[in-house]
């Protein structure tokens, strides 16, 4: 065990890597942890985990799933972090990422092999229709994979399967539509309950009876299709370890993804999470994962950005509009599922990922000015954002 690396982070995190030494406790630390510190949650009360002790636990184990928030630097700083701790330990890693579907690995491998540059790997990779958070959150573990030449597996499948598996179920499907995803093994009833508080805090969903089944059939088609990413990578390469980067919700309790890679096979997994040093300790309830890494308190926005309340997708000429929620910003403004945006502010919107930023930087109570597509006609329509109250 090299000691001395693991005093060393290669990346900070408010001056603190996930193997380096936690900061001394301010006064006003909360009892379940510090800044820099790792807790396992088994029990009523989190314990402090050594770096060391972990890191040997990790490299014993097929798979190793780094749960994030997507838009939080700090996760993205951990996750690169605990790569690079697993990586000086044990060499043969593939990085198996939600970001990218099943469809565009060729532009994964290219890049790995240094084929592409990072505008046109990005570009292949269909970045901003697929994923659209910020790339230069993801680009260090992009560099990371490339620089070492580790394999990037492309975990997730179209958008366009989870959306139709929960608008009509899973048996509704061809299977010529189904990407090679098999079934997936039944939900816990605590991970249905936990899906059925949210499903529950979106009204537009419970429009239909037996709604939430196929919500819960998407969510458990989603991490099936990721579990079989890793399980099919490590039939091939048994003796390498998969470093899953994908959102907390799908590793969170072992609910998920840790749930499907047991059905498939995979016994030896180890979940990762990030907490948030002001989050209330009472919620680091007991199993949420193997171990936590406590960062820095996240600033929360004052004002909730501005959302039209769409869901999006690309289109040759402009963004597509796939659906509109009832009630919402664009409902009420007029606008339809299938137009498509040419123009917002003047400018043709350059994907998914700069449209949802234009309409998150307007300030309240202004206007935004579209052109819209809507079949063959041209629309011109001013989304009008309420003012602050």
């Amino acid at each position: 065990m090299n000691n001395r690396f693991l005093m060393t982070a290669v990346l900070t995190l408010a001056c603190h890597g996930a193997f380096a030494s936690p900061s001394p406790a301010p006064q006003s630390a909360p009892a379940c942890g510090q800044v820099g510190q790792w807790l396992n949650p088994d029990s009523d009360v989190a314990r402090p985990v050594a770096a060391v002790t972990l890191l040997e636990q990790l490299i014993r184990q097929q798979v190793v799933l780094l749960g994030e928030t997507h838009d939080r630097a700090d996760d993205h700083r951990w996750q690169l972090d605990v790569l690079t701790a697993l990586h000086r330990q044990r060499p043969d890693i593939a990085i198996g990422l939600e970001m990218f579907p099943r469809r565009v690995q060729v532009a994964l491998d290219r890049w790995v092999a240094g084929e592409l540059s990072e505008a046109e790997f990005l570009q292949q990779a269909e970045w901003d229709k697929v994923w659209g958070f910020d790339a230069r959150l993801y680009l260090p573990l992009f560099r990371f994979a490339r620089q070492h030449r580790l394999p990037m597996l492309a975990l997730n499948v179209d958008r366009s399967l989870i959306q139709q598996v929960g608008r009509e179920g899973w048996n509704a499907v061809p299977q010529q539509r189904r990407e090679g995803v098999g079934s997936p093994e039944p939900p816990s009833e605590n991970y249905r309950s936990a899906l059925k508080e949210v499903f529950d805090s979106h009204a537009e969903l419970q429009k239909d009876t037996g709604r939430f089944d196929y919500f819960v059939e998407a969510q458990s088609v989603w991490d099936r299709a990721m579990a079989e990413g890793i399980a099919s990578h490590l039939r091939s390469h048994p003796q390498r370890l998969v470093v899953g980067i994908l959102g907390a919700g799908h590793i969170q309790h072992g609910y998920g993804v840790p749930h499907q890679l047991k059905a498939l096979g995979v016994e030896r997994t180890s979940t990762l999470l990030t907490w948030p040093s002001d989050q209330v300790c009472a919620t680091l309830t007991a199993g949420l994962a193997d171990a936590v890494f406590v960062i820095p308190p996240q600033p929360q926005p004052v004002i909730p950005r501005p959302r039209l309340g769409v869901r999006l997708n690309a289109a040759d000429d402009g963004v597509l509009i796939e659906d509109v929620r009832a009630g919402s910003l664009a409902e009420t403004t007029g606008l339809k599922a299938g137009d498509v945006v040419v123009q917002a502010a003047g400018r043709k919107p350059g994907g998914v990922a700069e449209m949802i930023r234009v309409v998150q930087n307007q300030p309240a109570g202004s206007g935004l000015p579209l052109q819209i597509r809507r079949g063959t006609e041209l629309l011109e329509i001013i989304v009008r954002f309420p003012p602050d109250k």
